[in-house]
């Protein structure tokens, strides 16, 4: 081999040595990427379909016919779904449903336990407006209106404005505060167009008057 090739072999060498390992390289990079979305893809959807499943196995079990859902089944689904899908959508209204059966047998803290998580972490807005409302509903069962009011403070999405006035409204009628009840039943009101949901506010409204006759 003369110096001549001796130098275009060291060449490239030296150029492979540039550019020819970073292009491999970035070659396998490219396909580690794609493989690998691929495959989190199929464990993104596999893990959905598994929660979609665990979750539509507790409706049937929780939103039983005759309304009477078996506790201890009840808490089994809702506990598998927090075990493997903690902190999914599908987890947290397992909580929901967990705490309507406690509330249901009586057991207000059980209750309560089970909601604060959901509503100090919430998935979505639904989920957390859920839950809170809910909580404050149980704290009033528990003579602690005063906190769930506060629970109730500050601004929500107009889909819920409504239901969390009618529930500030009851709150203040339990501790006698009727004008500021009042107030909040007419919001309640003017943000609902469902006559049968409107006619609902208006006895509490009427049962009001009445008080003050």
């Amino acid at each position: 081999m003369s110096s001549s090739d001796d130098e275009q072999l060291g060449e490239l060498k030296d150029w492979w040595q540039r550019n020819g390992k970073p292009l491999v390289t970035g070659g396998l990079l490219a396909l580690v990427i794609v493989f690998g979305w691929q495959a989190w893809t199929k464990y993104q959807a596999s893990q959905s379909q598994g929660a979609s499943s665990l979750y539509q196995q507790l409706l049937e079990t929780a939103l039983t016919p005759n309304g009477k859902p078996d506790p201890a089944a009840v808490a089994d689904l809702a506990g598998k779904l927090k075990n493997e899908y903690g902190g999914s959508a599908y987890a947290q209204y397992a909580s929901l449903f967990v705490a309507k059966v406690a509330v249901d047998a009586g057991k207000l803290d059980d209750a309560a336990n089970e909601l604060r998580p959901v509503v100090d972490k919430p998935k979505d807005e639904t989920l957390g407006e859920i839950s809170r409302q809910r909580l404050a509903q149980v704290l009033a069962a528990q003579d602690k209106a005063d906190e769930a009011l506060k629970l109730l403070e500050g601004d929500t999405e107009k889909a819920y404005v409504a239901s969390r006035e009618e529930l500030k409204g009851d709150l203040l009628a339990q501790l006698g505060r009727r004008d500021d009840a009042h107030a909040a039943y007419l919001k309640a009101k003017a943000a609902l167009s469902d006559e049968a949901a409107v006619g609902g506010l208006q006895i509490k409204l009427d049962d009001l008057a009445k008080g003050d006759a």
